[in-house]
This record gives structure tokens, sequence and C-alpha cells, in this order.
């Protein structure tokens, strides 16, 4: 068993180098991530039929878990279709174009607000809330989607995923797997969190400034304005009064959402589930506004809309997410208990090796906790591997005899920028899909800005240590 399970790590580690190499030169991935799942599992139970099923298996349980991200996007969009139909987006957003002028305050507004929306409610939801009114005004400012969906996604699962430090979901994680209070992991993270977003929220902004000026952007080339074109006239025009009504319900049901995360204390699949149902029910007012006696049809033909657009954006990502969850508990669920007695799950098992093969020093402890944060991060959730790196830190800092909390600290932000939705396609899609981008030219250009935030963040948790 145990040659087995040299095997099936080797299998996995290889299909990561590729799938990354691909993503890096902007190939497609689905095929290599297919035939590492065949691969993952004709290693680890030795049946051709097992490894081949498997594939489908993997994809229901991938569905499974994209589900609710999925739906909700469905019916974001296909709200946003309806108000852009009827002239209410128009209505809605023109008063917020004397806020925001051109693309670089658009960029650090959009960033700053999302960051503080996500610390109360996390990113998921915040996405919702924010890109649906604010996408337009940034196209108007000459803003890019690309660049409204790398703000969102910086600042929301990067910065304050990473921190938490409202709802102390993370650090609560990782503090126990060390064996340290809460508030030390807090503490120490504040001065790294700082560092990593300033640098990766400026390096982003500056190849995204880069691009902008080549052309290289659908909307780019300057900071003035983009023009008329986001206020296009109305498919199906309601009266002035009633679009200004509706424009004035929308901002007001999203806000109310709000009130009734903090009064009853929604997070995460909860808040992003109230978010969800509320642009249903937006999506259905002015639906039946607009088309009166065909607005029961008209309700479901914008209702398939969006889940075409849901699906369509989904589609190349779920091969590939279900490769990555094969790397965690995904893979016992579809193969079944093949995994040796004590093992934590492929990735986990690996971040352990890599852990126990490395000599100890300071630099040595910080390297191997944030690679073993970026490995863990790899499963695209970004919390399954925290622990892992709590207890990794707790033992790096008892031979080092100090910096328990700081390596604490590293380690999630190291599993939480990649796995939480900065790099890992799907991890990232809410903020891809609301802004109509594809996610893996999202995560392409995330790599850099990120990987050198880790980088720098690392040293500089080295000479805190």
């Amino acid at each position: 068993m145990g040659i087995e399970l040299a095997w099936l790590h080797g299998v996995y580690v290889l299909f990561v180098i590729g799938i990354i190499l691909m993503m890096v030169m902007s190939r497609d991935t689905s095929l290599i991530s297919i035939v590492g799942i065949a691969l993952l599992g004709l290693v680890a139970t030795g049946s051709v039929t097992t490894a081949i099923g498997g594939i489908f298996g993997s994809f229901i349980y991938a569905i499974t878990e994209l589900l609710p991200t999925i739906l909700v996007i469905c019916i974001i969009v296909a709200m946003s279709h309806v108000l852009t139909d009827t002239g209410v987006n128009e209505t809605m957003i023109r008063p917020m174009t004397h806020l925001i002028h051109n693309a670089t305050l658009a960029y650090w507004v959009i960033g700053i607000v999302m960051m503080v929306i996500s610390w109360f409610f996390w990113p998921s939801p915040a996405v919702a809330l924010i890109g649906a009114v604010m996408l337009p005004v940034a196209l108007r400012a000459g803003l890019p989607a690309m660049g409204v969906a790398i703000a969102m996604n910086l600042f929301g699962h990067g910065i304050a995923l990473s921190g938490d430090f409202v709802i102390q979901g993370a650090p609560t994680l990782t503090a126990k797997a060390a064996g340290l209070p809460v508030e030390d992991v807090i503490s120490a993270s504040v001065p790294l969190v700082v560092v990593m977003g300033l640098v990766t929220t400026v390096i982003a902004f500056w190849y995204l400034k880069k691009d902008m000026k080549l052309g290289n952007l659908p909307g780019s080339g300057s900071d003035t304005p983009a023009g008329d074109s986001v206020f296009a006239a109305a498919r199906v025009p309601l009266p002035t009064g009633t679009r200004r009504f509706l424009a004035a319900l929308v901002p007001v049901l999203f806000a109310l959402d709000v009130v009734a995360m903090f009064a009853f204390d929604l997070r995460g699949g909860d808040a992003t589930a109230l978010v969800g149902g509320t642009a249903l029910l937006i999506l259905i007012v002015a639906t039946m506004l607009a088309h009166k006696q065909k607005g029961l049809e008209q309700v479901t033909s914008h209702l398939i809309s969006g889940f075409q657009f849901g699906f369509k954006v989904f589609g190349p990502v779920i091969p590939i997410a279900a490769f990555f969850y094969m790397g965690d508990s995904g893979f016992v669920k579809v193969f079944g208990e093949v995994l040796p007695a004590g093992s934590q799950g492929i990735v986990n098992d690996l971040g352990v090796a890599l852990a126990h093969t490395i000599p100890i020093s300071k630099e040595v402890a910080a390297l191997t906790v944030a690679a073993v944060g970026v490995i863990t991060g790899l499963d695209g959730s970004g919390f399954s591997g925290i622990t892992l790196a709590g207890s990794l830190a707790q033992l790096f800092a008892t031979a080092l005899g100090a910096g328990a909390a700081t390596l604490t600290a590293l380690g999630q932000i190291a599993a939480i920028w990649v796995g939480g939705g900065t790099i890992i396609p799907w991890a990232l899609i809410p903020a891809a899909a609301i802004c109509g981008v594809d996610p893996f030219e999202l995560a392409r250009r995330n790599l850099y800005p990120v990987a050198i935030g880790l980088l720098v963040t690392t040293i500089v948790a080295m000479f805190l240590l």
C-alpha cells in the first residue's frame, strides 16, 4: 500500500504541475484533468472500470459542491438581464457615475468597498451585491470588466478572506490547530495581510494599466469614460415613474439584505442564499411590471437565459474542479476507502511529507509553511488545509522556540490566497461570472501578482520570527 500511495502522490503532483503550466500558457486543462482523475482511480483501485466510472463520479461531486455558487450566479445574471432590458440599470447607476470618474478610481474604490463588505459577510455574497451595481459604473468610467473582476477578487477573496478579522472563521481554525489563542493569530496576521494585500493589488493594477494602454483588454485604452454604450436604449421601456421606483427598490432591498445579515447573523451560504432569493424576487417583480400579461412566460425565459449563461461559464471549470477535489475528501467519496489508515487525503499527506523532509531553520520554516499552504490550497476551498498549516506552524515553532503565531498566520494567508479564490479557477468563478470574463484568464492574470505577493510576505515573515 505504501508503494501505491507513493505512486498516487506522484501522479497527483505530476498532473498539478501540468495543469499549472497549461494555465500559464493559456491552454485548456479539461482533458488533462480528466486523464488525471482516471489515472488516480486506476492507481488507487487497480480497476479500469472503477477508474472510468470515477470520472463521472468526480463530475457529480464537483457539481454538487459548486451548485450553490452556480445557482446564485445564474439568478443574478438573469436579474441583470431584466434590469438592463427595462432600463432600470441605467436609471439606478447613472448617479453613481459622478463618484467614479476614471478607471484608476474605479479599481481602488470597488476593491476597498469589496474588502469592507467581505469582512462582514465573506466574499461570495459581497460579489453579488457589488457586481450587480458597480460593474456598469466601472465600465462607464473606462475600467474593463476584467479589471473589475481582479479588484473584487483580490480585495475580497484575497485580503478580506485571508485575514477574516470580523467573522474569524479562518483564524479560529488555524489557532485551534496550532494550540494558540485566536487573538494571537489575528494580531500576527495583520502585518502579513497588509503586506500581501498591498504588494498583490498594486502589482495587479500595474499589469492592468499596462494592458489597458496597449489595448489588450476589451473596453480599455484610457481613463476617459467609455461612452454611452453602457447605457444603451432599453428594449422593453418602462414608464419613467415605474423605472425610477424599481431603480430605488433594488438597492433598498439589497441594503435590507445587509441589515438582515447583521440582525440574524447570516454568514457564508446563508448570506449567499438571501442575496440569491432577493435577486429572484427582483427579477419576478421587474418582469411582471414590464411584460404584464406575458410576464409568466418571460420570467421563465429570463431564468433559462441565466442558467444557460451559468452553465456555459461553469462547463470548462467542472473537470478541473473535479480533479483538485480528488486531492481532498472527494477522493474517498468517489473511489471509496482505498487510502491507507491514517491518511488525511492526498494533498494533506503531501504537505506532511514535505514538512518532515526539510531541515528546520527560521527561513526554512517560513518557506515550508507557505509552500504547504499553497499546496493545500490547490483543492480550491482555501480552508481545508489551514488546520494542517496551523499544526505545522506549531511543530516548527517548537523547534525554533518562537514564532508560532506568525507561522500560523503565514500558512493561513498562503492557503486562502491560493485556494480561497484568486488563483484556482473554480474558486474565483463568482467574480468572473458576475463580470462576464473567463475565469481561467482571470486566474492567469492573478498568478504573477499573487506569487510575488506570497514571496514578499514570506520574506517579511522571516524577519518577524
